[in-house]
């Protein structure tokens, strides 16, 4: 149990009120403040678009601007006029970062929530620019209410193909050939109308293809569909995972895959508007409601979650993004659960805090390279909001307890989303699981490495699990100091 942990952070900072002591915040310190204080930011997605070895963001607005910032050493330097993304025209409501050309450089696909105006491919002129290519490759998407788009290798042939959710139509799937991309699957599996809005793939069978958990809105069951090569076949009735009854107003709004409990099992955590949901996964092909076990099933309006470590205790702590109020009056109610030891979960977030700032988008990033995740924030609905980005303010020591991965193609290149991450003590003993991303926040998906708290670890061994068309690939890294990736990640390409 990491209780104590949490009184650590804590301490010092709480007040006594009516002989009750009102806890504040963990320590974060909100960074730039003038420079993201934007309102109407919806999704907000990181990766390194020039390749200098630290994260830089991508956020959509509500105008239809995307607002680029280069990461300087840790300062933001807004760059996406500049480079050639657009500054107004109607909103993009998603961003997905992947190398689609698969040329070295991550390129942005920005989905538009308009049916009149095309989704967009901006294609990364080597870190110098960029440029809309979605009408040449066949992505325009036309006639869609983005949300989520997840840039995976269904097929496991090697490049990246999209899937993009549609909350007021199909779902559309599409097939990279040679750099051009075709429908596959359509009017069947997972293209079917649900109006979804989440979707997250995993492989939830551990048979080697990435499956696809799909959360629907408006009073729809959510999906789970398995990946049997020639079909996808939705499991998640006879698995209990389709959470059936809801009202018409209630829904999954996102999902969120990590492993909480660092049993080795990815779970997957679902922001609902009702009651929010954690699928436990047992490693066999099944999954357990958690929530209200663990208290992480409140009663909400949830859009957009997160997972990270925030502490470097070596369990991963989940951000929800939440809000109250009816249009243009939305009030942020968000949490942040310090996971207590695999155990459950405590809110550490004071009602109307500093942290308690967004409504929409969410990731933890460490965006300066310290060792610690940082909070990165969205807040749409308020004619006051930003995309905020919180600084974690963790003791240096404490920050350096921990452990990035990038996991790459065998070229060097950002094209394995979905590969899962493990590192394990030199006992044996598994220390903490992850997954390159295929979506989660809002409607959005980053190239970033793997977090791991590793407190009182000085060498692991790091092994890393790649889908293929013959199964489960594992390649392992023994005797990593962790000590010597300060300041930096452990890069990891695929053997073959």
């Amino acid at each position: 149990m990491s209780r104590s942990l949490t009184t650590l952070l804590l301490a010092g900072a709480a007040l006594m009120l009516g002989g009750a002591a009102q806890a504040a915040d963990p320590p974060f310190a909100p960074v730039q403040q003038e420079l993201l204080g934007m309102a109407g930011s919806l999704s907000n997605a990181w990766a390194d678009l020039d390749n200098d070895g630290d994260l830089d963001l991508a956020v959509s607005m509500k105008s239809g601007e995307i607002r680029l910032y280069r990461n300087d050493k840790g300062v933001l330097v807004s760059v996406g006029a500049a480079m050639g993304l657009p500054t107004a025209g109607g909103e993009f409501r998603a961003l997905s970062w992947g190398d689609y050309d698969a040329d070295g450089w991550v390129d942005l696909l920005a989905g538009s929530s308009l049916p009149e105006k095309p989704t967009a491919v901006f294609r990364n002129q080597a870190g110098k620019g960029f440029k809309d290519v979605a009408a040449d490759i066949g992505l325009t998407i036309p006639g869609r209410a983005s949300r989520q788009n997840n840039w995976i290798d269904y097929d496991n042939d090697g490049d990246l193909d999209l899937f993009a959710t549609d909350r007021a139509g199909p779902n559309r799937l599409y097939r990279n050939d040679g750099g051009r991309y075709v429908q596959a699957f359509v009017g069947a599996g997972p293209t079917e109308f649900r109006s979804t809005v989440g979707a997250c793939w995993l492989d939830y069978d551990k048979d080697g293809d990435l499956d696809l958990f799909l959360a629907n809105q408006s009073g729809k069951t959510d999906a789970l569909w398995r990946n049997d090569g020639s079909a996808f076949v939705d499991v998640a009735a006879s698995l209990g995972m389709a959470s059936p009854g809801r009202k018409p107003t209630e829904g999954g709004v996102g999902c969120a895959v990590g492993d909480y409990d660092n049993d080795g099992n990815l779970d997957i955590f679902v922001p609902n508007y009702g009651r929010n949901a954690l699928w436990r996964g047992d490693g066999k092909g099944g999954f357990s409601n958690v929530a209200a076990a663990t208290g992480v099933d409140l009663e909400n309006e949830a859009v957009g979650a997160s997972w990270g470590d925030y502490d470097n205790d070596g369990y991963p702590d989940l951000s929800v993004m939440s809000y109250v109020g009816a249009a243009p009056n939305q009030v942020p109610t968000d949490a942040l659960f310090h996971n207590e030891g695999g155990k459950g979960f405590v809110n550490v977030l004071t009602k109307g805090g500093p942290l308690d700032a967004g409504d929409h988008g969410v990731t933890w990033v460490d965006y300066d390279r310290d060792g610690a995740v940082d909070l990165s924030l969205t807040d749409g609905y308020s004619d006051k909001g930003g995309h905020f980005l919180f600084r974690n303010a963790l003791p240096k020591a404490q920050a350096r307890q921990s452990l990035q991965v990038t996991v790459l193609d065998a070229k060097g290149r950002f094209t394995q989303q979905g590969a899962e991450v493990r590192v394990y003590a030199p006992n044996g003993k598994l220390l903490g699981s992850g997954q390159v991303s295929t979506g989660g926040g809002y409607g959005a998906q980053g190239a970033t490495p793997v977090h791991f708290g590793l407190p009182g670890a000085s060498r692991v061994t790091v092994e890393v699990t790649f889908m293929s068309a013959t199964g489960r690939k594992v390649q392992r890294i023994e005797k990593v100091d962790v000590k010597a990736y300060a300041g930096k990640s452990l890069v990891v390409r695929r053997a073959s």
